[in-house]
C-alpha cells in the first residue's frame, strides 16, 4: 500500500534515481535531483521503498529542464539524469563510485576525479533500440524507466550522432524487409565506413539481400538469428574492421581513456602484458609497438581475429573465455581487464589472485558496483589509483579506471 509523503532528496544512486530519507527509510525517487524538496508516493517494506515523484514542491539549484521531449513527454529510461546539470551529474558520479568502493568493496576510496566528456550530447556513435511491428509497420524506440515491457518510437535522441539517427530512419523505410516476427532488436554504429548495422531475432530472414540493396549507405549489415551466431549478410566496406564487435560507444573520451590507460601501464615498465577482454585489441596493439610482449584475450572472434593481423610475434590474440584461457597462461607482469559491465568472471579474479609476479592490474570498469564486488575479490591487492571517465553523459553510468598493486609490493610506477 502507498502513501504519499514529503522528501528532501540527498544523492542520486547508482541508477540514478534520487536517494532521500524519511523516519528510518531510504526512499529512491527517479527523476529528482540532489536539493529537490518533493512529495512522492512511497511503497515498500523494511529499509528501502521506491517513490513515485508527485510534485516538485522547490526545485533543486542543479535542477534543469531536460532538452529531450522523449525524456518527459514518454519517460525514457535511455537517459537517467537529464534533469541536473552537468557538473552535478559529474559529482554524482564521484560520490557513486566511492559509495560503491565503501559499501561493496570494503575499501575507503576519495571520489575520484571524473574526467569530463567534451560533448554533453551528441556523442554517442551508436544506437540500440527495439523494434515492434505494428498494424501502420515498424516502430522502433526505447522504453520507458517505469515500464519496460512497453516501446516508444523514438523520433530523435539527442546524446547521438546526427548521421546514426539519420541511419535509422533511413533502415526503418526499408523495414518491408524486415524478417517475418512481431518483435526484433537492432544496432547502428557509425564507422569510418559508414553506418553498420545488426538485427537480433527472428529464425529466418529470406529478404535480407533487397533490404541491403534498399538501404545503400549501409557498410555492412549484419544479423544475429534467435538460435544461431552472428552471420555477416552484405558488406561494402573499404576497411574490413569488425564493425559489429564492442567499442565505447564515445570515441572521444574512448581514446582520452586509451592513452591513460597506455600511460599507466608503461609507468610500470612492463615486459610482458595480458590485456582480457581486449575488444578488436587497439590497447594490445598499442603496447606491443613499444616492444611489450601481450597476450590479448578476446570472446568475440571476428574482433579477436583484427588484433591478431595486428600484432607481431611474440605478442598475441587468443579466441575464449577470459575464465578459461588466463587460468593456462603464465603470469605477466601487468594484468588489464575491461570486462563487460557484469565485471569478472570469479574464475578470473582467483586466477589472478594465484598468479605469481604480478606488479600491477588495471580494471577498466563500466559498473562501479561490479568493480567494487570484485576488488572485494582481489585479496592481497591495495588500490594505487581511481580515476573516473564520463563516457556516458546525461545518463548515470561512468567508466571509471582502477589501478592495483601487490599490497607488500615494491614494484611501483615509475615516476
Amino acid at each position: 500500500m502507498s502513501r504519499t509523503v514529503s522528501l528532501t532528496i540527498d544523492t542520486i544512486a547508482a541508477g540514478g534515481d534520487g536517494v532521500a530519507r524519511s523516519e528510518g527509510l531510504v526512499v529512491f525517487v527517479p527523476r529528482t535531483a540532489p536539493g529537490d524538496v518533493i512529495t512522492a508516493s512511497v511503497s515498500g517494506k523494511g529499509h528501502f521503498a521506491r517513490g513515485s515523484l508527485r510534485a516538485i514542491l522547490r526545485p533543486s539549484a542543479v535542477r534543469i529542464e531536460a532538452p529531450c521531449p522523449h525524456y518527459t513527454r514518454d519517460r525514457c529510461g535511455g537517459c537517467q539524469i537529464q534533469h541536473i546539470q552537468y557538473s552535478a551529474q559529474l559529482d554524482a558520479k564521484q560520490r557513486i563510485i566511492a559509495d560503491a568502493m565503501r559499501r561493496i568493496g570494503k575499501r575507503e576510496v576519495t571520489p575520484p576525479e571524473v574526467v569530463r566528456s567534451t560533448e554533453e550530447w551528441r556523442y554517442r556513435a551508436k544506437l540500440t533500440l527495439a523494434m515492434r511491428r505494428r498494424s501502420g509497420g515498424w516502430i522502433a524506440g526505447l522504453h520507458p524507466y517505469d515500464d519496460p515491457g512497453r516501446v516508444f518510437a523514438l523520433s530523435d535522441c539527442p546524446i547521438t550522432d546526427r548521421r546514426v539517427v539519420a541511419a535509422w530512419r533511413e533502415l526503418l523505410e526499408a523495414s518491408e524487409f524486415f524478417p517475418d516476427a512481431t518483435s526484433l532488436r537492432g544496432s547502428v554504429r557509425w564507422t569510418d565506413d559508414g553506418p553498420t548495422f545488426v538485427l537480433t531475432g527472428a529464425t529466418r530472414w529470406s529478404d535480407h539481400a533487397r533490404f541491403f540493396e534498399a538501404v545503400p549507405t549501409l557498410a555492412a549489415l549484419y544479423w544475429e538469428p534467435d538460435d544461431a551466431p552472428r552471420k555477416l549478410l552484405g558488406d561494402r566496406r573499404v576497411r574490413a574492421t569488425p564493425a559489429a564487435s564492442f567499442a565505447q560507444v564515445n570515441p572521444v573520451v574512448a581514446a582520452v581513456l586509451r592513452e591513460y590507460v597506455l600511460g599507466v601501464v608503461r609507468s610500470f615498465n612492463p615486459a610482458s602484458v595480458i590485456d582480457a577482454y581486449s575488444g578488436s585489441g587497439d590497447l594490445a596493439v598499442n603496447l606491443a609497438t613499444t616492444g611489450v610482449s601481450v597476450v590479448a584475450i578476446e570472446l568475440d572472434r571476428d574482433a579477436a581475429l583484427w588484433a591478431e593481423q595486428r600484432l607481431a610475434p611474440p605478442s598475441r590474440s587468443i579466441v575464449g573465455r577470459v575464465e578459461e584461457v588466463l587460468p593456462r597462461l603464465a603470469t605477466a607482469d601487468v594484468v588489464v581487464v575491461n570486462p563487460p559491465r557484469s565485471g569478472l568472471h570469479a574464475d578470473v579474479a582467483e586466477a589472478i589472485v594465484e598468479m605469481p609476479g604480478i606488479r600491477a592490474m588495471i580494471y577498466i570498469s563500466c559498473d562501479p558496483a561490479t568493480l567494487a564486488r570484485d576488488v572485494a575479490r582481489l585479496a592481497g591487492y591495495s588500490i594505487q589509483s581511481i580515476r573516473a571517465f564520463d563516457m556516458f553523459p546525461q545518463t548515470s553510468h561512468v567508466e571509471t579506471v582502477c589501478v592495483l598493486t601487490p599490497a607488500h609490493s615494491t614494484n611501483l610506477p615509475a615516476r
